[in-house]
């Protein structure tokens, strides 16, 4: 079989050169590190909500002594008693807590909430117990015993945004028509969540409380992305789809704060990652599975706006679709006619 001596140099000649290769190789390389590096690598309590309870004059001076000993790492809310303090964890007002009572001083945590969060307040009390020996620490929502470190959780965020990143990418690949993609992802967001949120609750027993409604947050989650990167590709191509699957591997997935918590992320990124699928994702989970809800108004929100928001795109790709389609259909006609 003879090849066209002209038709391969052609060829050659649109094939970019080694070198831009390698450059932009090594670009991709130093932004995924960066992206999955950096948060943990900045990793430190910033603003975390703590209660205390105690008297005025006891709690002042708490306030006083966490800040000079952690500068910017607590945000502090005075309370009256044990029980108002255990309330406000309960409710995700609060990680943790510090009870100031002189016969039965206390320090108060939440692995459940942020397994991180909860170290740092039991290194916290080795501290305090330099001057109350009798202090103790209570895991008022720990996590569950077949996973007490959390790692579970922690190790699922990614392959949330693996689910709907590659949803959305097999869909525009093997699935001809807009409608029957959107089938399509909002099926597999069901039976993805319900076999995710099997495996994490049933076999590796990192989640508690209501398996459909864990695998309903999960769904929420996957729908979310993988609806938003359809309409991305609908209206950009394979451009918007990269994007868009950028986006949430390199900004959601640091930025969820699975791993840690958001108060534990470089200012403001926390918040940020809070407004994308997987750490509003992570949030609700959390919420869900261990607080009975408790906090999470606002993670359902962002992703009832992401849902949303790819059902909008989605739409606006049909109408240009089925507009592409008349104009073609009356060039056809005219033509014939002509």
């Amino acid at each position: 079989m003879s090849t066209d001596p002209d038709q391969a140099v052609v060829e050659e000649r649109r094939r970019p050169p080694v070198p831009a290769v390698v450059v932009l190789l090594t670009a991709v390389l130093t932004v995924l590190l960066i992206a999955f590096a950096w948060p943990s690598a900045r990793s430190a309590p910033r603003d975390v909500p703590l209660a205390v309870a105690g008297p005025a004059q006891a709690v002042a001076q708490v306030q006083g002594a966490l800040e000079q000993a952690m500068p910017g790492a607590f945000e502090i809310t005075a309370v009256n008693d044990r029980a108002a303090a255990v309330d406000a964890i309960e409710n995700r007002d609060v990680y943790g807590a510090i009870v100031l009572d002189q016969t039965a001083p206390e320090v108060l945590t939440a692995s459940a909430g942020g397994p991180a969060i909860a170290q740092i307040l039991t290194q916290l009390s080795s501290k305090l117990a330099a001057e109350s020996p009798q202090l103790k620490v209570t895991d008022v929502v720990p996590l569950p015993a077949d996973d007490p470190r959390g790692a579970g959780l922690a190790g699922g965020a990614l392959p949330l945004v693996l689910g709907g990143i590659a949803a959305a990418a097999m869909l525009t690949q093997l699935v001809q028509g807009g409608g029957r993609r959107m089938a399509g992802a909002i099926t597999f967001a069901v039976t993805g969540a319900l076999a995710l949120a099997a495996v994490l609750q049933f076999w590796l027993g990192s989640l508690e409380g209501n398996y459909l409604a864990n695998a309903g947050v999960i769904a929420m989650s996957i729908g979310a992305i993988s609806l938003t990167l359809l309409g991305l590709e609908w209206l950009f191509g394979a451009v918007g789809l990269g994007l868009g699957a950028a986006t949430m591997m390199l900004l959601g997935n640091p930025l969820s704060g699975m791993m840690s918590a958001p108060e534990m992320l470089p200012s403001g990124w926390g918040t940020l990652g809070q407004l994308l699928p997987p750490g509003a994702a992570g949030t609700a989970l959390r919420s869900v599975s261990f607080f009975d809800g408790a906090g999470s108004a606002q993670s359902f929100l962002v992703l009832a706006c992401w849902l949303a928001f790819g059902l909008v795109l989605c739409g606006i790709g049909a109408t240009r679709s089925r507009g592409a389609r008349v104009v073609q259909a009356r060039r056809e006609a005219s033509a014939v006619t002509v």
